[in-house]
């Protein structure tokens, strides 16, 4: 196949504004986050684990599946060009504009906590950020900056980019169809399945989750997997043939293991478990990652692989420029939104649209930035041909 996937598109879209949404909740559960609402409680928690053991997962492999597409175009070198030319701009743009005011927010709501004034913290905000030499700490650590908080996707990526233009002279003499048996019949589950799970079971314990690139080796083992997995399968029609055809056992499978887990964590609170049942529901836990991911791929591979249109054309383009800005507008706007004590309906309804309103205004803001595209996530502008004469 060498053909756009109007399925992978549909369903990098859908899963970013997944993304965009929990972000949004993050303001509202229990979890640390930059900011809180005052009223925050563990009411929406189970809904939002309903995604977060797949989603960023799931993006990952469509962005190696979009990989593949882009470097069978291209040599090598022109390859990593193009590709450090569109992520290297909106990933400097976001640490040092999009990203300050959550910190600028984050050290806010931490001083008004503690009673304690604003100034001299914050005076020469974005200078301290900017030289991190803020030095503003508590009793949890010291915040570093300047930093790229939610864009440490984008550092991911150019990180298994370069790692991918290393090895694809191997990848490009990878046998793929003698090796697709494993990821056929009952394989298809089991075995990305068995390998989420060694990895949670032996990583995790040790390195944990800390978006950190230095050090989040759990996660640089399951992403750079996953993103791997999708150049692969980009091509391999046979695969989204099989996930069609799995896609409603998969979705039981994660729909019956977000059960099991929502019961666990309530039925355990804040105990501490027996080490079995702990390893048992890692286990569950990526049962739940991988049936998601196969049942999204799927059912988005039967309804949606020939639905194009300008929707399509313009979501495509829109949705990175939105998950650029997205959680600066939610900081920011929860922030003060918190202090006004409006219902918590209306509150959450009118952060989810102030949101989404600010993601479409810097969209706009960039479709119209020339040359200066690329830093807000978009492709550089297509040069339209000159009419020619009657």
């Amino acid at each position: 196949m060498t053909q756009r996937r109007f399925d992978l598109d549909w369903l990098r879209i859908t899963a970013f504004a997944l993304l965009i949404l929990y972000h949004c909740g993050m303001f509202y559960v229990t979890w640390d986050w930059h900011v809180k609402s005052s009223r925050a409680s563990d009411t929406i928690e189970p809904l939002m684990m309903l995604t977060s053991p797949w989603r960023l997962s799931l993006l990952f492999l469509i962005s190696g599946a979009a990989t593949r597409f882009m470097a069978d175009k291209m040599t090598a070198g022109a390859f990593v060009t193009l590709r450090m030319l569109r992520l290297w701009p909106p990933l400097l743009l976001g640490v040092f504009v999009v990203v300050p005011p959550q910190s600028y927010y984050e050290v806010t709501e931490a001083l008004v906590a503690m009673g304690r004034p604003l100034s001299p913290v914050l005076d020469n905000f974005y200078v301290k950020y900017a030289t991190a030499s803020g030095g503003w700490c508590d009793a949890d650590g010291c915040l570093t900056t300047p930093t790229y908080n939610h864009l440490w996707f984008v550092a991911y990526l150019i990180l298994y980019t370069l790692a991918l233009a290393a090895l694809l002279p191997l990848l490009r003499r990878l046998p793929v169809r003698r090796l697709a048996w494993l990821l056929e019949g009952p394989g298809l589950f089991l075995t990305p399945w068995l390998f989420l799970v060694a990895a949670r079971l032996t990583l995790f314990p040790v390195w944990g989750e800390t978006h950190d690139f230095r050090e989040d080796w759990y996660l640089h083992t399951v992403y750079l997997a996953v993103f791997l997995l999708g150049f692969a399968i980009a091509k391999h029609e046979p695969f989204f043939e099989a996930a069609v055809r799995m896609r409603w056992a998969a979705l039981g499978i994660a729909v019956a293991s977000w059960a099991a887990l929502i019961t666990y964590f309530e039925l355990t609170g804040d105990g501490t478990p027996p080490e079995w049942l702990r390893m048992t529901f890692r286990a569950v836990r990526e049962a739940e990652a991988w049936g998601a991911i196969l049942a999204a791929i799927g059912f988005f591979h039967r309804h949606f692989a020939a639905a194009d249109g300008p929707i399509r054309r313009t979501l495509s383009q829109a949705i990175f420029p939105f998950y650029i800005i997205h959680q600066t507008i939610i900081v920011v706007a929860g922030f003060y939104l918190d202090d006004l004590q409006l219902p918590l309906g209306a509150e959450a309804a009118l952060l989810i649209a102030a949101t989404g309103l600010g993601c479409w205004l810097f969209y706009e803001l960039g479709r119209r930035s020339g040359p200066l595209r690329s830093w807000f996530g978009l492709p550089a502008a297509s040069r339209v041909p000159a009419r020619q004469p009657a």
